[in-house]
């Protein structure tokens, strides 16, 4: 990380003012000091959740140069912009198809739906954009929390639930799928079905998720292809939840 914007590494510290929440301050003053969000301003991306999508893919080798990528939850496009530069997508070639409720500005070489994916139609809408089945299905979706971790749990594994059965239903043999979930347990239907669909499954922790950040993702590799009756799982692996490294 650079530190062009505190280049001595400084602890930067909000004034308490009148009418400032104390958590607004803090949120405030976390962002000030947080290195990779300078770094996304220096680097001209939407938000420092673009370097979590760096950093699992600079392991793992996901996104390669011509390939087609769903961006589930895409605001406020960070994840758009890493997917873009790494496929080679352009306004004359789409290779990556962004949706979220939430407005998104334009992302050059990306197309993005401005719509809810748990609507019905937005799986066929994806792939009509697209122009074909993804190589990579990726989401960082997380339902809006309410402060009860449970409850916020269970809300964000039905949102990797929903992106999961879409992946299994719409990647080309050999794709992958990528998703946000909460540390707490991985629901054991999720990882039943990703274990029967596809060869490795592993749970990834970048560098760039906050300390004492309870995200993770869940990461299942080669798409084994549809079929009528999933057999057994084969050469399955299950990665216990660490960073990168």
């Amino acid at each position: 990380m650079t530190k062009e914007n505190n280049p001595r590494g400084l602890h930067v510290k909000v004034k308490k003012k009148r009418g400032l929440k104390s958590s607004s301050r803090r949120w405030i003053e976390r962002q000030l000091n947080d290195p990779y969000v300078r770094q996304a301003k220096a680097d001209g991306y939407r938000s420092r959740a673009a370097y979590k999508l760096i950093e699992i893919d600079d392991r793992y080798q996901l996104l390669k140069r011509g390939q087609r990528v769903v961006d589930l939850g895409a605001a406020p496009g960070g994840w758009c912009q890493v997917a873009v530069e790494r496929t080679g997508s352009a306004n004359d070639d789409i290779r990556v198809v962004g949706i979220d409720y939430l407005e998104v500005g334009p992302v050059s070489g990306a197309e993005i739906l401005l719509m809810d994916f748990l609507a019905e139609e937005a799986p066929e809408r994806l792939i009509e954009t697209l122009g074909g089945a993804p190589d990579i299905v990726m989401s960082d979706m997380a339902a809006p929390t309410i402060g009860h971790r449970q409850t916020d749990h269970l809300r964000t594994m039905h949102l990797c639930e929903v992106a999961a059965d879409f992946a299994v239903r719409t990647l080309k043999p050999g794709g992958h799928f990528l998703c946000k979930t909460f540390q707490g347990g991985t629901e054991r239907d999720l990882l039943d079905l990703l274990k029967r669909n596809f060869r490795t499954v592993h749970h990834v922790k970048p560098p760039a998720s906050r300390d004492g950040s309870v995200e993770l993702y869940l990461l299942a590799k080669t798409f084994k292809g549809r079929r009528d009756e999933a057999g057994p799982a084969e050469n399955d692996e299950d990665d216990e939840a660490g960073p990168l490294g």
